[in-house]
């Protein structure tokens, strides 16, 4: 048996958060960027190839499992009883259901990773039926590779949920480090020796032993939290029922979110070449400042929301407070991320993706797509923290509803924008994969209102100020309008330079309006920068 860690102080619902939304964010923001470097490397060696269409859309099939039965999903239903558990001291009780939700895991997973691969063909004609001939042989090929390596991801997110719950944030987050890493080094080392197809595939593996390490380099400190593995399906207790009852709403969810993605690239795979592969570079993208400042934010505020005791008046007020921090700190980052998305879009692209194969051209195309996804990316990041809260509250059914309502919405207007719109408007067909972005978008604002109506009869109204907000729109707009100047009087030259200059000036320029006009959230830079006095921002008395 290992030696067990020094035991963790029972998580207090007056605890500050702030530094655990650090780690969080200093861990996605590591795997982040190699996950770019990933796609930078892909884009160098397949472009908007056939080959390249086939990996992104044979990534995405097996990548469904992660997302059901992964991070989001375990977040949602163990760790609100994880964690109350450790705040009760009941750390035995904890690692039996820890140990027992890890079972139940591997056992559906695995059967769930068998019939994947046995069903691949079928799979392939759902989700991508526009591919056809060579196109279509390899993305069966490597979607059946590419299924274990899923497997495997799924167990590292119940890793994720147990360090959560102990407040080890940046180990969890930083792991799939290694997962980039395999398939970067795979594309080194095979990109100058192979053609695209095979290349295609020797990524897959490279996946596959990265889905291993990353699940490994976690193990060891889980088993000492732990203090070993407890497996077990015999006598399953109430509170692992619970997780079970917590984790059927939210997987449903999960599924629901998970048809919408595979509606984007069923409509993706019907229009012209390149269509698909756009979309998921787009998404990398998109989904940075979603998981640096809204997941961040949100992983770190859940076990704590979780842990609080008190009267229902205590904790409706605890969580008013607790939500309203998370608003304005996602806000703060999040705006000028969409107007720089919107705006700057191309310069973005073209600095991580514009090599090789992948032109400037490509990077437009990117571009617009990138723009699409703007409309939404605020209400996507605030509703996570939305959706958090309800699950402190142990709510999950909540958020289904809603999730519902978005799909449905965005999928309808997806199919409008995507296949009709480009021919009303007399552009290219793939162009309308930015009616896919901009559609789900939509769909998303929807449900945020819905999810914000709904907490207040919980617990009182909630909401980003309107004044906070126009601030930071503002200050956006300005540094985005001479971030424009910039690249356009810096002309033709390498892309990453044209990045670095404009990029810059609008980073300092928005954290200076920022600062101009009072919005206090600034001051979490300031404190962090060399040379710059640090400042407390002025916390509001928590119950």
């Amino acid at each position: 048996m290992t030696d067990p860690v020094p035991a963790d102080p029972p998580p207090s619902p007056r605890e500050g958060t702030g530094r655990h939304a650090l780690l969080v964010a200093s861990g996605i923001f590591a795997s982040r960027i190699f996950g770019l470097v990933r796609q930078r490397f892909l884009s160098h060696y397949l472009g908007l190839s056939d080959a390249a269409d086939a990996f992104n859309a044979a990534f995405r099939i097996p990548n469904v499992l992660q997302n059901l039965f992964g991070e989001g999903v375990l977040s949602a239903s163990f760790i609100p009883v994880y964690a109350r558990m450790l705040a009760q001291g009941e750390r035995k009780e904890a690692a039996r259901v820890a140990g027992a939700v890890a079972s139940l895991l591997g056992l559906v997973t695995s059967l769930l990773v068998l019939l994947g691969v046995l069903a691949t063909p079928w799979l392939i004609d759902l989700i991508a039926p526009g591919f056809q001939g060579a196109k279509r042989e390899l993305t069966i090929r490597l979607v059946r590779i590419l299924f274990p390596g899923m497997g495997l991801l799924v167990l590292s997110a119940w890793c994720l949920g147990v360090l959560n719950s102990h407040r080890r944030f940046l180990l969890s987050y930083t792991a799939p480090v290694v997962w980039n890493v395999a398939i970067i080094a795979s594309l080194v080392a095979f990109g100058g020796k192979m053609g695209g197809f095979e290349l295609a595939e020797m990524a897959a593996w490279g996946s596959v032993v990265g889905s291993c390490l990353q699940f490994l380099v976690q193990l060891p400190l889980v088993l000492r939290l732990l203090d070993g593995l407890h497996l077990s399906l015999r006598n399953l207790s109430s509170n692992v029922r619970v997780v079970v009852r917590n984790f059927v709403p939210v997987f449903i969810g999960r599924g629901v979110v998970q048809i919408s993605a595979y509606t984007d690239t069923l409509l993706a795979s019907l229009l012209p070449s390149g269509a698909v592969t756009g979309i998921a570079n787009a998404q990398v993208l998109y989904t940075l400042p979603v998981s640096l400042f809204g997941m961040s934010v949100s992983a770190a505020e859940l076990p704590a929301m979780s842990g609080a005791l008190g009267a229902e008046s205590d904790v409706a007020s605890y969580l008013r407070q607790r939500l309203s921090r998370g608003l304005r700190r996602i806000a703060f980052f999040v705006i000028p991320s969409a107007m720089a998305f919107f705006a700057l879009g191309d310069v973005i692209a073209a600095a991580l993706f514009q090599t090789g194969r992948f032109t400037h051209a490509d990077a437009t195309f990117v571009w617009a797509i990138l723009a699409g996804s703007a409309v939404g990316l605020l209400a996507s990041t605030l509703g996570r923290l939305y959706s958090s809260t309800f699950y402190a509250l142990r709510d999950t059914r909540t958020p289904l509803r809603f999730a519902i309502v978005r799909v449905i919405l965005g999928t309808g207007l997806g199919y409008l924008v995507a296949l009709r719109g480009p021919a009303l408007v007399g552009i290219d067909a793939r162009w309308g994969a930015a009616g896919l972005t901009a559609a789900g978008g939509v769909a998303a604002w929807v449900e945020l209102a819905l999810l914000r109506r709904a907490l207040a009869l919980r617990i009182g109204a909630t909401g980003l100020k309107s004044s906070l907000a126009l601030r930071l729109w503002g200050a956006a707009l300005v540094g985005a309008t001479v971030g424009l100047l910039l690249k356009n009087g810096l002309g033709a030259r390498h892309p990453l330079l044209v990045a670095i200059v404009v990029l810059g000036a609008y980073g300092l320029l928005y954290v200076g309006l920022a600062a101009a006009f009072g919005v206090e959230e600034w001051r979490e830079i300031a404190a962090r920068v060399p040379g710059l006095k640090k400042k407390q921002i002025p916390q509001k008395p928590t119950p």
